[in-house]
């Protein structure tokens, strides 16, 4: 994806930018040479301080601009839009958190939902060639069958959160349909790394350790996710861009078996995972190894709102861009705790 001299490089939108996964999407794009345009309120819903060192790393870069403005604020991405013509979008700014959405649930609906509406209202009036929007594992819900396939029934949300994510799909999806919008929906799946948010149990549990104290092990320990490493998915991102959905040819024609491809519109949901459901106990265990302390642990029940596993079946995302994680979790655990040692000087 780097321009040639006889075309511009391309322009690349995205939401979120001085978030976590943003600023590492951000970080990729602008290394491949491309122009990428940041958008990001600077909330406070965790340390701003660490917000502005992320943004700190990417304003000095060529070929990167920032706003500061909220997604949900009227008219501000159609302003963008009309300015910037993005190729791509990737749109990652949201409230994020299972457990704050139990509490506030009104910032989800206006991050979450006014928010995507304003940028596909702004993608209607000024097409780019390919949007990416962010769901969420947290989409499958209730679902039990594992590993969770993109082709399976998802109704059964447990927080706010992931309901204000299934609805983003909805809304895509017929934005994708009226307006010919090809739409990529990716689900992930726990996602860490360097210069990951305070609210993760990564953070909290090395910070915890680190500082001698007890870390809270929800549902006795009785977990599993499917950790993703943030560089892993950030190239699961970048491959998708350019394998924008296709409208079928007609209402009969095949959609490949495994394909979330919708048979009325250019939308595909995909999932970016590490296919592997690590237990909880043994990513505890990581940490552990790497700040080279015994964690003590508050053993806990389940949490509202939190399901006891999730595994994502990546087989769509392989098969339409070659995509393989490359990250082991003792190796993504202890780059992450070697990023915190640095940047909190302990």
């Amino acid at each position: 994806m780097t321009s040639s001299s006889s075309s511009p490089a391309p322009t690349v939108l995205i939401t979120g930018a001085a978030g976590f996964i943003g600023f590492h999407l951000a970080t990729a794009l602008l290394g491949q040479g491309m122009r990428v345009v940041g958008l990001d309120s600077m909330n406070d819903y965790y340390d701003v301080a660490l917000k502005e060192a992320r943004l700190a790393q990417l304003e000095p870069q060529a070929g990167f601009t920032f706003r500061r403005g909220k997604v949900e604020a009227p008219g501000l991405l159609m302003e963008i839009f009309a300015e910037a013509k993005p190729d791509f979008v990737v749109h990652l700014a949201a409230q994020a958190g299972v457990r704050y959405s139990i509490d506030n649930p009104r910032a989800y609906l206006e991050a979450n939902l006014i928010g995507t509406f304003e940028l596909l209202e702004a993608a209607r009036a000024h097409p780019p060639a390919h949007m990416l929007l962010a769901s969420t594992s947290s989409a499958y819900g209730a679902n039990t069958q594992m590993p969770y396939a993109e082709t399976d029934k998802a109704d059964t949300q447990m927080s706010f959160y992931a309901a204000t994510k299934k609805s983003n799909e909805a809304m895509a999806h017929s934005y994708a349909h009226l307006y010919a919008l090809p739409t990529t929906m990716f689900r992930f799946f726990t996602v860490y790394g360097p210069w990951g948010r305070p609210d993760m149990a990564l953070f909290k549990f090395t910070r915890a350790i680190l500082a001698g104290e007890a870390i809270d092990v929800y549902n006795h320990g009785q977990m599993q996710r499917d950790f993703t490493y943030v560089t892993d998915l950030v190239e699961g991102i970048r491959l998708l861009m350019q394998a924008a959905p296709q409208r079928p040819e007609g209402p009969d024609a095949p959609v490949p078996n495994g394909d979330s491809l919708s048979p009325v519109a250019p939308f595909r949901v995909v999932n970016i995972g590490n296919s592997t459901a690590v237990p909880l106990m043994e990513f505890i265990e990581a940490i552990e190894a790497a700040t080279g302390r015994e964690a003590i642990k508050n053993m806990m029940p389940m949490q509202a709102g939190d399901v006891p596993a999730t595994w994502a079946n990546a087989d769509l995302i392989k098969s339409l861009t070659g995509y393989a994680p490359q990250t082991p979790v003792a190796e993504g655990v202890a780059r992450f705790v070697e990023w915190y040692r640095d940047y909190h000087g302990v």
